[in-house]
């Protein structure tokens, strides 16, 4: 079914993860850590899970991430892509599955960059009569 190592990169926001699956018996381990010491939240428990819950693969690879750069949601989102992509060398079939749910698609949304005369990305200076 699947080679030794699998590899997928994921990122979301300012994040960037990389996905390693290894044929073993579900663990997850982040950042030299387990997954339940990183994400403190159950919410982004369930978002890293998401795309092996979906194919069925839970316990059948154990996952090991390298994520940098931005806050645990955006983290969360990143290693849930890379997951997802490293999913689709496992086995090409998953492909339907894991674009219908939508993990297989970059979230294209970022922060918006601060404008000139502005205080903010769109935050405008107090307007003042006199």
């Amino acid at each position: 079914m699947a080679k030794a190592k699998l590899y997928g990169t994921g990122r979301r926001k300012k994040s960037i993860a990389r996905v390693y699956l290894v044929p073993g018996t579900g663990n997850i381990t982040v950042n030299k850590r387990s997954i339940d010491d990183y994400f403190g939240l159950e919410t982004l428990k369930v978002i890293v899970r998401q795309p092996l819950v979906a194919t069925e693969n839970v316990d059948k690879f154990d996952v090991l991430v390298n994520v940098h750069g931005g806050g645990y949601t955006g983290q969360a989102g990143a290693v849930r892509h890379g997951i997802a992509r490293a999913l689709l060398q496992a086995d090409p079939e998953y492909r339907p599955i894991l674009k219908k749910a939508g993990y297989l698609t970059r979230d294209p949304r970022m922060k918006e960059r601060k404008k000139y005369g502005l205080k903010a990305a769109r935050r405008a200076p107090q307007f003042s009569k006199r």
